[in-house]
């Protein structure tokens, strides 16, 4: 590949990575059909990469891209639609198109699309992961993984979806205050898997989930400024604030994993933390408490270390208790389990872990595995705690967390 090539690459690369969502729900906002925008955005991504080369990147690349994209969005919309209704729509997609096509007039419509995805019409186990492939541009195989489904069954009801969208009419739009919370759970769940997704990827080596962790951040931000009286939009953001503010202590000067209990505190963001707790104390003002007020009290009990007092994990583990109420996933009750060691003891600790052995999801779900590894390894059961490292070790895709569970169990033979 030839300097040209590589630069505009890179360029595309960029404009999906900053603007792909924003482009998606643009075009599809005004034609109701998120397939074809999505199709027609990879058509201009395609069309990039091929002149772009020959002829500059231009001064604005996404109005270039959403000015190649509504044209084959257009042309779509004439193949499908007939007679005089047909022409008076298209004349209203070209007309609005022809007068927001450069970048810097381009509204945000992230936040409709959003809602629309999260529409009742919409199968409730699909709301969440539509949204990351229409707002983020996640394969169907990525968010399969962040939702325990296989890649064909997720694909198969993403494809349902867009299709229900455009048959029904759903509209682009935010709904009013009196329909909005019905919707708003599978928003917010949306935004933490966004916000996970890059998490995941502390070091930023991963194309397609950099910047992720900022892009979820953002959209909670925009949630939250929303609706601000909503306690567990405040909730999510001051989540996913405390999880940011320990991003630089997550690995060491070597890019080791560092795990909560040892990171050293000088690294955390004060800032960061400290807009956390007031969101927290803004949402608990509300008198409703909910899933991510209570995963974000679990993060503020862990950040005490700052004040110089130990983890108060009787706290933390009230806190999973409430969650398990709440939500009642195997990921809580896992780290239920944890907090029920450090209170309880290792025994303890391992029969809540235990309890959850029928549910196959966990069957390749590394943390479990760490999780039952680390607590028979207290108890001195030195072979099935080595046979739990293995199995959390070959499900691991961290280089690096599976470099620290491999020394985790090298310590079974060292002791």
């Amino acid at each position: 590949m030839d300097d040209r090539s590589e630069i505009a690459r890179a360029a595309a690369e960029a404009a999906a990575r900053r603007s792909y969502g924003k482009l998606v729900a643009w075009l599809a906002a005004r034609t109701r059909d998120v397939a074809g925008a999505e199709d027609a955005l990879a058509d201009a991504f395609a069309a990039a990469l091929e002149r772009w080369p020959r002829t500059g990147v231009p001064a604005q690349p996404e109005a270039w891209l959403l000015s190649v994209a509504r044209r084959r969005d257009v042309d779509a919309v004439r193949r499908r639609l007939t007679g005089e209704a047909a022409r008076d729509h298209l004349k209203l997609i070209a007309e609005e198109m022809e007068e927001r096509v450069r970048g810097e007039d381009l509204p945000d419509d992230r936040l409709r699309l959003m809602f629309a995805c999260a529409h009742p019409a919409i199968e409730a186990s699909v709301r969440a992961p539509l949204i990351l492939q229409t707002i983020l541009g996640f394969d169907a195989a990525t968010i399969a993984s962040a939702f325990l489904v296989s890649p064909a069954t997720m694909g198969q009801r993403l494809v349902r979806a867009k299709a229900r969208i455009r048959e029904t009419g759903i509209p682009f739009r935010v709904p009013e205050q009196a329909e909005l919370g019905e919707r708003l759970g599978a928003v917010l769940e949306a935004i933490y898997a966004t916000f996970a997704e890059g998490w995941s990827d502390p070091i930023g080596t991963d194309s397609r989930r950099r910047n992720l962790a900022t892009e979820g951040i953002w959209l909670g931000r925009l949630v939250a400024s929303l609706m601000p009286d909503e306690p567990e939009a405040l909730g999510l953001l001051a989540l996913m604030l405390f999880a940011e503010a320990r991003r630089s202590a997550r690995r060491g000067p070597e890019g080791d994993f560092v795990p909560l209990a040892e990171q050293d505190i000088a690294l955390w963001d004060d800032r960061l933390i400290d807009e956390a707790e007031a969101l927290l104390v803004r949402a608990a003002h509300r008198g409703i408490i909910g899933r991510y007020q209570l995963e974000a009290a679990v993060q503020s009990a862990h950040t005490a270390r700052r004040r110089g007092s130990g983890t108060d994990w009787a706290a933390i583990r009230q806190l999973y208790d409430a969650l398990l109420a709440v939500a009642g996933s195997p990921v809580v009750a896992i780290n239920r389990a944890v907090a029920i060691a450090e209170t309880e003891g290792a025994t303890a600790g391992l029969a809540a872990l235990y309890v959850l052995g029928d549910d196959k999801r966990l069957q390749d779900y590394q943390p479990y595995w760490a999780a039952r590894a680390g607590l028979l390894a207290r108890l001195g059961n030195i072979k099935q705690a080595a046979q739990s490292y293995d199995r959390a070790i070959g499900l691991e895709r961290d280089a690096a967390l599976r470099r620290f569970l491999q020394g985790e169990k090298a310590k079974l033979v060292r002791n």
